[in-house]
């Protein structure tokens, strides 16, 4: 009887179009996101649709932060020909907005950087700190997450990459 009530319960959840609370799964579509690039332009993960993307959301006073730019940035240079897109997400204020600018310049980031002041990346990802990090296939499904830094030698990073390039 009671994983009759527990499907009932589910099916009405699904049907009442809310998403569920709590962690966002790998294997789930990634949820619909726009912030704004470094001038100021619009722009949407669903618009890298075909591409496969790893969002790195971090801050300028984050320290591990700073520890994974380096990789992301060797990460870029190997993988952009292979269909890899990496995006910064900074959730700075918007008053920090020049911070951003000279430490995106500083350490010569060579990847795209989108702003999101209000921080709504971390609400729809349900990222719980910085830096996290999640990998998006080309076909726009969550594939690897992580909520720290990103590293060469992160367990499982290499393998959900390469299955998410491969697609």
């Amino acid at each position: 009887m009671r994983w009759i009530v527990a499907a009932l319960v589910l099916m009405a959840a699904a049907c009442s179009g809310e998403q569920p609370k709590g962690a966002l799964l790998v294997g789930a579509p990634a949820p619909a996101y726009a912030a704004a690039t470094m001038d100021g332009a619009p722009v949407t993960l669903a618009s890298l649709r075909g591409q496969a993307v790893l969002l790195n959301v971090w801050a300028t006073w984050c320290g591990p932060c700073r520890e994974e730019i380096p990789y992301l940035s060797a990460l870029h240079h190997a993988e952009e020909a292979r269909g890899l897109k990496i995006i910064g997400v900074s959730i700075d204020t918007r008053s920090d907005r020049e911070k951003v600018a000279d430490l995106v310049s500083q350490l010569g980031m060579p990847y795209d950087i989108w702003l999101d002041p209000d921080d709504r990346i971390t609400g729809l990802f349900r990222a719980s700190g910085v830096p996290a990090t999640v990998l998006i296939d080309r076909d726009g499904v969550l594939r690897w997450r992580r909520l720290g830094v990103v590293r060469e030698t992160t367990p499982g990073f290499r393998d959900a990459l390469e299955a998410a390039l491969a697609r």
